[in-house]
C-alpha cells in the first residue's frame, strides 16, 4: 500500500479545497517545489500532484510550478488536471512525469485514453471523481451520467496502470475514507485503485491495512497533513511495518 501526499495546485501556489469548490481554497505553501522536498523527507515514496486551474481549463496551467516540482525531487510523480490529448501526455511524460492521471477525457474520449495506455504501458491512470455515485468532470464542474464501475469497466482491458477514486462529498473535509464505495470498486475490478478524498487521521490509515483492504492499491492524503492531523512518521511507520509482517 502506497501513502501519496498530495500537492494541488491553484495560480502557482499548494492549496488543498473543499468539496472540489475553487471558491473554498486555502493556500497551504506558495512555493510547491519545497512543498515536494519536504514530502520526499518525510519518506513518501510516490507523489500525487493536480493542475486544479488545469483541470477547468482543458490545458496545462501550472506548468511552471509542476517543473519545478520534478527538478526539486527524485521520487516518482503522477499527474492530474488539464490532460486531455496525447500530446499533453507525451509531453508530461518526457519531462518526468511517472504516470499521468486522465479524467475528463476517460469519459468524453476513451478511445484517446486506450490509446494512451497502449502507446504508454504503466503510465497512465484513470481519475474516477464521483458525486452522488457519478462522475463528474471538468475540474469537477459537470456531473456525467456515468457511475464509477462503468468507467473502470470501460478499461478493464486497456491496459490502464490505476484507477483513481475519489469521493466529492468527503474531499478536504476530513470525513475519512468511503471505503464502503471504493472496496466495492477495487473488488469489482482487476486494474489497482486508488483511495482518494477524506483521510483524516492515522485510524484512516489503520483501515487501509486491514486484511478487506487488500485490494486497494494506495491512498491520496492532503489536508490532514498540511494541518497536522496526520503524523507523516507515524503513518509510513504503519506502512513499512504491515510490508515486513506480510513477506516475514
Amino acid at each position: 500500500m502506497i501513502l501519496f501526499p498530495a500537492i494541488d495546485l491553484k495560480e502557482g501556489e499548494c492549496v488543498r479545497l473543499i468539496h472540489g469548490d475553487m471558491a473554498q481554497a486555502t493556500v497551504f505553501n506558495d512555493d510547491p517545489a519545497a512543498q515536494a522536498r519536504t514530502f520526499e523527507q518525510q519518506g513518501f515514496e510516490y507523489l500525487h500532484v493536480v493542475d486544479l486551474d488545469g483541470a477547468f481549463s482543458g490545458k496545462p496551467e501550472n506548468a511552471r510550478a509542476v517543473d519545478a516540482i520534478l527538478q526539486a525531487i527524485d521520487i516518482p510523480v503522477q499527474l492530474g488536471g488539464g490532460i486531455r490529448d496525447m500530446r499533453t501526455v507525451e509531453g508530461w511524460l518526457e519531462k518526468g512525469v511517472s504516470r499521468t492521471i486522465i479524467g475528463t477525457a476517460a469519459v468524453k474520449d476513451p478511445s484517446f485514453v486506450r490509446e494512451a495506455a497502449r502507446l504508454h504501458p504503466g503510465r497512465i491512470a484513470v481519475g474516477v471523481d464521483a458525486r452522488d455515485g457519478f462522475v463528474a468532470v471538468e475540474g469537477w464542474a459537470r456531473v456525467s451520467q456515468l457511475s464509477a464501475l462503468d468507467i473502470g469497466k470501460r478499461f478493464e482491458d486497456a491496459g490502464v496502470a490505476a484507477i483513481i477514486y475519489t469521493d466529492i462529498s468527503r474531499d478536504g473535509v476530513l470525513k475519512g475514507l468511503n471505503m464502503e464505495a471504493t472496496l466495492a470498486l477495487a473488488n469489482a475490478l482487476t486494474i489497482p485503485v486508488i483511495a482518494s478524498g477524506g483521510l483524516a487521521s492515522i485510524d484512516d490509515v489503520k483501515r487501509l491495512l486491514e486484511p478487506d483492504s487488500a485490494a486497494l492499491a494506495g491512498a491520496i492524503t492532503g489536508r490532514a497533513l498540511y494541518d497536522g492531523r496526520l503524523d507523516a512518521a507515524e503513518a509510513l511507520a504503519l506502512i513499512r511495518a504491515a510490508r515486513e509482517k506480510s513477506v516475514a
